[in-house]
C-alpha cells in the first residue's frame, strides 16, 4: 500500500487541527486545544489503488518553530492554512511556503527552476463548519 506524507501548517488558532480531524473522522471540533504535534492515518484511494494519507498536524506557534524543517524534509505534501478572519494569519504563511521551498531546494541542490514542474499548487479556500465532507476529489 503505498503511503503520502502530507504536512498541515499554519499560524496558530487558524483551524489547523479542526480541519484535520473533520478531514480523518468526519466531526467537527468546537473547542480550540492548542496542538504540539499530532499525526493521523487515513487509508484513501489514488489512481484506483489503496493508500494512505499519514497527516502531520503541527503546531502553530512560533516556539515550535525550528522543528518546521524536519516536518518539511520528510513531508510529500504540504497544506497551509490561515483564517480568513486574520490577515495576519495569511501573512504568516508566505515565509512557511518560502520555508518549503528553500528546504526542498537543499535536498536536491541540482533543480534549476523556481517551482519544479511536477509539483502542483493549488489554492482551495473553505469555511470551515460550513464543510459537510472534507474527503472531495480535486481535480
Amino acid at each position: 500500500m503505498r503511503e503520502y506524507k502530507v504536512v498541515v501548517l499554519g499560524s496558530g488558532g487558524v483551524g489547523k487541527s479542526a480541519l484535520t480531524v473533520q478531514f480523518v473522522t468526519g466531526t467537527f471540533i468546537e473547542k480550540y486545544d492548542p496542538t504540539i504535534e499530532d499525526f493521523y492515518r487515513k487509508e484513501i484511494e489514488v489512481d484506483s489503488s489503496p493508500s494512505v494519507l499519514e497527516i502531520l498536524d503541527t503546531a502553530g506557534t512560533e516556539q515550535f518553530a525550528s522543528m518546521r524543517d524536519l516536518y518539511i524534509k520528510n513531508g510529500q505534501g504540504f497544506i497551509l492554512v490561515y483564517s480568513l478572519v486574520n490577515q495576519q494569519s495569511f501573512q504568516d504563511i508566505k515565509p512557511m511556503r518560502d520555508q518549503i521551498i528553500r528546504v526542498k531546494r537543499r535536498l536536491n541542490p541540482f533543480q534549476k527552476t523556481k517551482t519544479p514542474p511536477h509539483h502542483h499548487h493549488q489554492f482551495l479556500e473553505t469555511k470551515q463548519k460550513l464543510l459537510q465532507k472534507c474527503d472531495t476529489s480535486i481535480s
